[in-house]
């Protein structure tokens, strides 16, 4: 009775030994939204296929949890939404299939924030792409130290080509034009003048889909840490601010002004 009580302990402690990395290695992302409008944030993975949807209004915040060797994940924000009580609707920007709860990738233009956890050598990849356009800024940072945090936060929508302006946003030119030089397709392929409009604004972000099989043409873009590290996206994220004080010179009849910038 003994030898059979200690053999069920023994298998009970190595099945507790082989879950215990994975639980150590998931990951909570908590994502923000401080923009000044309400979004519809948005996560999926191809490997294990899964995600989600929730709505922020200015302030909110979202927590996800995501499993150890999640692959190939995005967190994207959806701007324009409406969707009725059972979660069926359309967004101007980032719809991912016309539900909620995304469980697909979003539709461009959507700026978005990728990663892959635990994979090669207990390593987490992530980092920021305009590869399907640009909708809302982003910047994407683990929540302990030890690692650095990419954004992408400019006025590209403002300052969008007129051939890549959609509504809500900055189209990439492989949904505009569809053509092998810009999607990649047929062969290697390097940067254009569109995917240079949208790296000289965000630096951090991937700009061209063969950038991500090609590395040593965008070695600016993916953060490697060791797994183990939760995550925080914000939508919106402050790059810098002015402060602007003007004093009325009354006896000299003008103004001046000074401006402080900083991050």
């Amino acid at each position: 009775m003994a030898t059979s009580t200690n053999a069920v302990l023994c298998f009970l402690l190595l099945l507790l030994l082989l879950l215990l990395p994975l639980s150590n290695n998931a990951a909570t992302i908590e994502i923000v939204n401080s923009c000044s409008f309400t979004v519809w944030a948005a996560w999926a993975s191809t490997s294990p296929k899964t995600g989600g949807g929730n709505q922020l209004n200015p302030g909110q915040t979202w927590t996800i949890n995501v499993t150890a060797g999640t692959d190939l994940g995005r967190i994207w924000a959806r701007t324009g939404c409406s969707f009725d009580r059972s979660g069926r609707g359309n967004c101007q920007t980032g719809d991912c299939g016309g539900v909620l709860q995304c469980q697909d990738y979003g539709r461009p233009p959507n700026t978005l924030a990728e990663f892959s956890l635990n994979q090669f050598s207990d390593l987490d990849y992530f980092g920021i792409s305009n590869v399907e356009g640009y909708n809302v800024g982003i910047a994407f940072s683990p929540t302990s130290g030890g690692c650095g945090g990419v954004r992408c936060s400019a006025n590209i929508v403002g300052e969008c080509p007129a051939e890549l302006r959609a509504p809500g946003g900055c189209n990439n030119p492989c949904t505009v034009f569809g053509t092998p030089q810009y999607c990649c397709t047929d062969g290697t392929c390097g940067p254009t003048v569109y995917s240079r409009f949208f790296k000289t604004r965000c630096p951090d972000a991937y700009s061209y889909p063969q950038a991500y099989s090609y590395p040593q043409h965008d070695e600016t873009s993916t953060v490697i840490c060791p797994s183990g590290h939760n995550y925080k996206v914000t939508f919106c994220p402050i790059n810098n601010f002015i402060i602007c004080i003007q004093l009325n010179r009354t006896d000299l009849g003008s103004s001046k002004s000074w401006s402080v910038g900083g991050y």
